[in-house]
């Protein structure tokens, strides 16, 4: 019981500090409402598996290869950019519709996943802390165990994707439109400062 609380504690650190997904997340809860940026949250949530699965098969070390990388962090560049734009657009209507606005929720789903799916800081975290953990738990535990060590780590994140859609609702609910309408603001320009890394970062890979 122990082992298992310590992996879903570990998965809440992993996914508590400052990145795109969590200014993605306040973002469209302040916009949105607590659905939307849980399904935004959901999203990233199933790319993470999908890189757990990879690092479990060892497939993932093929985006190791330098193209793949570039193509990374080029593809980050774009994403977070167009979504930190996308904020900063519509900060204005989340300030004045702030009850009225509607958006779909598959795009709230879809923005989510693919934000963390072609994060290269994502796939380092996935190579790096959980490929030497699995090795660890492979060389301690049964395969059942480490299944379900592994899916403690990812109800940790999901945890920390759930209080980080309340809060962001919550803000919603109590903050003047203005300081609405400010953070908005605030989230898309800090997207579009991972991005503008993610694009540095390419650029130094293609011509550094």
């Amino acid at each position: 019981m122990n082992v298992l609380l310590s992996h879903m504690l570990l998965g809440l650190s992993l996914a508590a500090p400052i990145g795109p997904i969590n200014a993605a997340q306040m973002e469209r809860g302040i916009r949105s409402g607590f659905f939307h940026a849980w399904l935004l949250g959901l999203g990233a949530l199933c790319a993470d598996g999908i890189f757990m699965l990879l690092v479990y098969f060892g497939v993932i070390h093929f985006l190791g290869i330098p193209f793949m990388q570039t193509f990374l962090w080029l593809f980050g560049f774009f994403v977070l950019t167009y979504i930190g734009v996308e904020s900063i657009l519509n900060a204005r209507r989340t300030a004045v519709r702030l009850h009225a606005h509607k958006e779909a929720a598959v795009k709230s789903l879809a923005a989510g996943f693919f934000m963390s799916l072609f994060n290269p800081l994502s796939i380092l975290f996935w190579l790096g802390i959980y490929g030497s953990m699995l090795a660890d738990m492979i060389a301690k535990y049964e395969a059942r165990e480490v299944l379900l060590y592994s899916a403690a780590v990812l109800t940790g994140i999901m945890l920390w994707d759930v209080f980080m859609a309340l809060l962001s609702s919550s803000f919603r609910r109590l903050l003047t439109p203005g300081l609405l309408a400010a953070i908005s603001v605030a989230s898309g320009l800090s997207l579009i400062g991972f991005g503008v890394y993610f694009g540095l970062e390419a650029y130094d890979a293609l011509f550094g």
